[in-house]
């Protein structure tokens, strides 16, 4: 690709990252109001918190479901028709009051956000020349990574000024807007190959994708038994509460959006390399946290560090990912957000057994062994190799 090329690419790269910030906002915008939509729909708060559970089986299930039934589609027609479903199924909620039929459009968003991250995966991919592959990756990351930090916050704070539904208002408002620009810069692209999706299912299931999968769940749960309950570990090990909380959280989310930019550069130098020294970073991070509880000034570094390197590895997950499905690349782009909110999901159990049971250090130290597990997987899937020749938008 030329010059040109890659500064035409600059602007469809926006708009991928801006879609993204879109749906990143939207996912975690229920955990900010969630007494006001239990208040709202007249259901407990943990019937309102099986919204995000819905959310996480949306991406994990629909989303490779969806892309299996489009894998033949243009490019650009499934990142558009992803979008305005995503837009019509947020803005469902605002015309009812039925909680059925919220958790129902909350599953539908999730599948069409699982759609949309991988197929804007491939399409960021042959934007640009095969060496800049994993900052790509990195740009559409970005956009879920700077909506934790600015987006969800903010979505919140109109959610409990001016009731929950205008925070879903303002998400379908950015969503049209998100929709427009990717219309407008990102250039048609067909797919692939036009394979069956039989055939993509065979590279994008083979052992070798399952491995690295596999690790990234690792990674992802061990993570999750941490960061879920981390509000009480702040509270009764580092004795901050209130905006402190908030504070320590917010180092975080912003470590978060920097670490999954500079985890795409990374990515382009060595994704197998990223991987180990990254696992190992991880564990020294929630190991030191344990250890240094007690300091709050220590804590919020480590906060920082963790956010970096945690967040940081997944460009180099997707990129490994791609790279080893090959020919099935289109539905492997998928699979990264099923494993990782999968490990999500049974971080956040496994977290919450260990805090019952040991008290707040308890998910800590879960959290400790499960990355520390990751690290000899993370070590064996390096020596993996594609048996196809290199993709187009993937180095080998």
């Amino acid at each position: 690709m030329d010059d040109a090329g890659n500064i035409r690419s600059g602007p469809a790269l926006a708009a991928l990252f801006a879609a993204a910030f879109v749906m990143g906002s939207a996912e975690l915008l229920v955990v900010g109001v969630i007494d006001l939509i239990a208040a709202d729909l007249t259901v407990p708060v943990s019937t309102a918190g099986t919204a995000v559970t819905a959310y996480a089986l949306g991406i994990a299930v629909g989303g490779p479901v969806l892309t299996a039934l489009t894998i033949r589609a243009e490019r650009r027609a499934v990142l558009a028709w992803s979008v305005a479903g995503y837009v019509v199924v947020t803005a469902a909620p605002l015309v009812t009051s039925s909680a059925e039929l919220f958790l129902t459009a909350r599953f539908a968003a999730g599948a069409l956000h699982g759609l949309f991250i991988g197929v804007a995966f491939t399409v960021a991919g042959a934007l640009v020349p095969p060496e800049r592959t994993g900052r790509a990756i990195g740009i559409v990351l970005g956009g879920i990574s700077v909506s934790t930090a600015l987006g969800v916050p903010l979505g919140t704070l109109v959610g409990q000024g001016m009731g929950w539904r205008a925070g879903f208002v303002g998400v379908s408002v950015l969503g049209l807007a998100a929709l427009i620009a990717l219309l407008r810069v990102v250039p048609a692209m067909p797919a692939a190959r036009r394979s069956s999706a039989a055939e993509q299912a065979r590279h994008a299931f083979a052992p070798r994708v399952l491995a690295v999968l596999g690790t990234g769940l690792l990674l992802l749960g061990g993570q999750y038994a941490v960061l879920t309950y981390i509000t009480p570990f702040l509270q009764e090990r580092t004795a901050v509460s209130g905006g402190a909380v908030s504070a320590f959280l917010l180092a975080y989310g912003v470590a978060t959006a920097v670490g999954v930019f500079a985890g795409g550069w990374a990515a382009d130098r060595s994704a197998t390399r990223t991987l180990v020294l990254g696992n190992a970073a991880l564990v020294v991070a929630l190991g030191l946290l344990h250890l240094v509880a007690a300091i709050p000034v220590l804590v919020v570094l480590v906060l920082v560090a963790w956010g970096v390197v945690g967040i940081g590895l997944v460009p180099s997950l997707q990129y490994r990912v791609l790279e080893l499905a090959g020919p099935g690349r289109d539905l492997a782009a998928t699979l990264p957000a099923s494993a990782l909110n999968a490990g999500i999901a049974l971080g956040a159990l496994g977290g919450g057994w260990t805090l019952d049971a040991y008290g707040a250090g308890g998910p800590v130290i879960a959290g400790l062994v499960v990355t520390a597990l990751a690290l000899p997987a993370a070590w064996a899937t390096a020596a993996l190799r594609p048996t196809s020749t290199p993709i187009e938008g993937v180095a080998a």
